[in-house]
């Protein structure tokens, strides 16, 4: 191994899955609320729900690594 290269652990990839996951939560949110056709904005309303759980589960998963 080079000692210059950076090892990205599991940990890692978990923390940024769980930061893009909660960003999507709050794009979803706020689209749902800016569109003006109810169908999408019931889409993605549902989405944000989604993805919340997905948040909490990597949440879940990130504080297993503590």
């Amino acid at each position: 191994m080079n000692s210059n290269e950076i090892i990205v652990t599991d940990r890692d990839k978990v923390m940024r899955a769980w930061q893009n996951s909660m960003e999507l939560v709050r794009d979803f949110e706020v689209y749902s609320k800016e569109v003006s056709d109810r169908s999408t904005a019931e889409a993605f309303a549902r989405f944000a729900v989604d993805e919340g759980l997905h948040a909490a589960k990597l949440r879940d998963i990130l504080l297993s690594y503590q």
